[in-house]
């Protein structure tokens, strides 16, 4: 099947359109519901489990997406089943050994696939036992280091994420028939070049998982900057829920999902109703998700305290749980940006450190500390570095030259962070 066929989320073919046009509106908009709640739920463990079974991901991914079409039409004059997650496992479990009978697969899948099939009630809830180790399989074999970054990044959204090729490629800035080329390139490098489909163990589990980690963070970090894709920060949640479940043990799973909630906590006052980007001095703090702040310091309070995730948390937290700008514990912020620095150093920490300093201790610290972070050049005209020195060059009271160094610092973005930068410096003006 062409890869292309892999998107067919939420699009019924005309038999079901048909179907569904003699059922009240109100009901095919349940349906749908339905079907999408049924897809988020259990599309990564039907994929996982089929690709466990056959090795063949193109067919897993293509036979989970006719079970998701079938769904849109026979739900709505059959009724939505009890388990859905079950009905869209045995339907996609069956349209597998359907393909694989016609394509005359050597006997030994077909037997294997026989297996997964037996006759009678519909199987347990999807997402549980086997097939939850199957999702989990799933997440490092698209994180393997053997492939890129963004390979990692798009097929974990593909793959365990069901999101879309064409939002896939428009959030990474390339054509929808490139994104399909880099997909199926990744998969093929994977059958290639053999990389096991299981969860690492021992040594080689602490060596992997802070891979996977990362590519969570990339993925919330799209879909939390000022132009990303809102979707791919709730399913970085969605997933690393998901990984916190399957392996509890983990602190830094943990610490992930805690920076998660804790950032996330903020999305609706994030912006004015003008879709302007508004600074976290400027947000109201009432519209401030406090159900999320309040799990997001649960699951902290699991965390190890000097990882370098369940750092950025208690970071997020000290923001989270201070009723302004000027009651934030900036002391706190800062001494855990010394630590994260000391344990993990890197420019834009660097930076950080700068600002945090130059709230807890004064501009004058602050400044002094973007310039020791830019002396090996790794900031040198970087607009976060350039917007930090803005900041601190206003509260140290030169707002013309502030002013101008926000000016600079907008030339170098578009959309909603340029709009706020060049706010900022009118504002000074």
């Amino acid at each position: 099947m062409a890869d292309d066929d892999a998107d067919r989320l939420a699009v019924a073919d005309d038999t079901a359109v048909d179907r569904l046009a003699v059922i009240d509106a109100a009901d095919r908009l349940a349906v749908a519901d339905a079907v999408t709640a049924a897809s988020r739920e259990s599309y990564a463990g039907i994929v996982a489990s089929l690709i466990r079974v056959t090795g063949d991901w193109a067919l897993a991914e293509d036979c989970a997406q006719d079970a998701l079409t079938l769904a849109l039409t026979r739900w709505p004059a059959d009724g939505v089943p009890a388990n859905p997650g079950g009905w869209l496992m045995t339907v996609a479990r069956n349209r597998a050994v359907d393909v694989l009978r016609r394509a005359s697969v050597e006997r030994r899948k077909l037997r294997e696939l026989a297996l997964l099939a037996p006759a009678g009630p519909a199987p347990g809830p999807v997402g549980e036992g086997e097939l939850v180790d199957d999702r989990l399989r799933l997440v490092f074999t698209c994180c393997h280091p053997a492939l890129s970054l963004e390979a990692r990044v798009a097929l974990t959204l593909r793959t365990v994420c069901g999101v879309p090729t064409a939002d896939i490629a428009r959030a990474l800035l390339v054509t929808e028939s490139t994104m399909t080329r880099r997909l199926t390139r990744a998969r093929t490098k994977i059958a290639a070049a053999g990389i096991p489909y299981r969860v690492p163990t021992g040594p080689m589990l602490a060596e992997r998982l802070p891979g996977v980690l990362a590519v969570l963070y990339l993925l919330f970090t799209r879909g939390y900057d000022a132009d990303g894709e809102p979707a791919f920060a709730d399913e970085a949640i969605r997933l690393a829920r998901l990984l916190d479940r399957l392996m509890p043990a983990e602190p830094e799973v943990a610490a992930l999902l805690a920076l998660f909630l804790l950032q996330h906590s903020r999305r609706r006052a994030r912006r004015d109703r003008d879709g302007n980007l508004l600074t976290l001095d400027r947000q109201d703090r009432s519209r401030w998700d406090d159900a999320a702040i309040a799990e997001g310091l649960a699951v902290l309070a699991r965390t190890a305290p000097d990882g370098p995730y369940a750092l950025q948390a208690r970071i997020a937290a000290c923001h989270a749980t201070a009723a302004s700008v000027e009651a934030t514990d900036w002391g706190a912020i800062a001494e855990a940006y010394d630590r994260l620095a000391r344990r993990q150093p890197s420019p834009v920490i660097e930076l950080n450190r700068a600002v945090a300093h130059g709230y807890a201790h004064g501009p004058a610290a602050g400044l002094a500390l973007l310039a020791a972070a830019r002396a090996g050049g790794a900031l040198d005209g970087h607009p976060l570095a350039v917007a930090a020195e803005a900041e601190l060059t206003a509260r140290q009271g030169d707002r013309e030259r502030a002013a101008a160094l926000f000016r600079r610092a907008a030339d170098a973005h578009c959309g909603a962070e340029r709009r706020a930068l060049l706010e900022r410096a009118a504002r000074l003006s």
